[in-house]
């Protein structure tokens, strides 16, 4: 076996350096556990009953910060399925053809039967040259993972990991639970806090471990309080925070809400239809990350055509046609909620023909 050259040996020290935010978060969670449940609870603490539930709270607290930390950690990033591959005789063409018009229509002709709604600034399709694939919609190539990630959010150095469409629930449960854990620990530490400052502790080690604890649990409050409320705005929006900086560019042009369905389909994308699940750091995301249904409020250029079997339930220009493609069947019931569709009264049993509002259509993809 030839020997590993200095390239080699560059990214096996970077691969370490990478774990290092992930050790400092686990040995400062190791001595939060000693410095609370030790020092505070069982040193500090002269009310039993205080002692019992303050432990029982954090444990609880504690074990779902874990839970949810270790599960956002080592949930592999999921990458476009094989379709979205280039074939072998599509690779060759590729390579012939000069940069440009033609090398376009190559990749034009690779997309047609692909849920591809997305384009570059230019208009182009989205392509990476990397990984050799046509990128899915919300799909963007890490450069530290050197893979295309779906619906990637960004990459994440405090779990060494990108957040994309697999853990992205896990992730934001990892900072309710981290904001939770340490709101916790700030209010009940509180009152030992004051009593260091008045000198109403005894002068032992614990006392040390309890001004420490407060301020450590008071800054992480303050950074993970503003981190937890920005992508909770994001959920709502169902935006990720790449599009939050760029809005997605679709074939009628960019739109910085093309996949916002509403704030209750927009939290379920996320967290899914059963909300017994919702705090629980168990994957239920809708879809499979590689199509998304989208609020599209300009027709499509590209789309001039009625799919086969659905007729135009109106001359109204406001209402829209559907893209000829069919939602993919984990996604269908996002755009035919009876909250949200209403039977076309024109064309009855023709199939769903627009929202209450009929400037508004969504796009089905598969």
């Amino acid at each position: 076996m030839a020997p590993s050259g200095p390239g080699s040996v560059r990214r096996r020290c970077r691969r370490v350096l990478y774990w290092v935010p992930v050790v400092f978060i686990s040995l400062l969670l190791g001595w939060s556990y000693y410095a609370y449940a030790v020092q505070l609870c069982i040193v500090s603490m002269e009310n039993v009953g205080e002692q019992v539930v303050c432990l029982i709270a954090y444990h609880l607290l504690f074990a779902m910060f874990v839970w949810s930390y270790w599960k956002t950690i080592f949930t592999l990033p999921m990458n476009p399925s094989k379709e979205f591959h280039l074939s072998y005789a599509e690779k060759e063409l590729l390579e012939r053809e000069p940069r440009g018009e033609a090398h376009q229509e190559v990749l034009r002709r690779a997309a047609k039967d692909l849920p591809i709604y997305t384009r570059t600034m230019s208009g182009a399709i989205r392509y990476c040259d990397r990984c050799q694939l046509i990128k899915p919609d919300r799909c963007h190539h890490c450069s530290v993972c050197d893979k295309c990630i779906l619906k990637m959010d960004h990459h994440c150095p405090w779990v060494n990991n990108c957040v994309g469409f697999s853990n992205y629930k896990f992730f934001l449960l990892f900072l309710a639970y981290s904001l939770l854990y340490c709101l916790f620990i700030a209010a009940t530490d509180l009152q030992y806090f004051i009593k260091f400052w008045t000198n109403g502790l005894p002068d032992t080690q614990a006392k040390f471990h309890i001004m420490f604890l407060f301020f450590a649990a008071a800054m992480f409050s303050v950074s993970l309080s503003s981190l937890f409320g920005y992508h909770c705005w994001l959920v709502s929006k169902n935006k990720s925070t790449l599009e939050a900086f760029r809005s997605p560019v679709f074939r009628h042009g960019t739109d910085k809400n093309g996949f916002s369905l509403g704030f209750s389909k927009n939290m379920r994308q996320v967290f899914g239809d059963e909300k017994k699940y919702w705090l629980l750091p168990i994957f239920s995301s809708l879809g499979d990350g590689c199509s998304f249904p989208t609020c599209l409020v300009n027709q499509d250029p590209e789309q001039a055509s009625t799919p086969a079997g659905l007729n135009s339930t109106s001359k109204n220009p406001e209402n829209h046609q559907f893209p000829a493609k069919p939602l993919r069947e984990s996604q269908s019931h996002l755009l035919t909620d009876s909250q949200s569709w209403t039977e076309s009264s024109t064309n009855p049993g023709k199939g769903k023909a627009g929202m209450s509002n009929p400037a508004l259509t969504m796009e089905n993809e598969t």
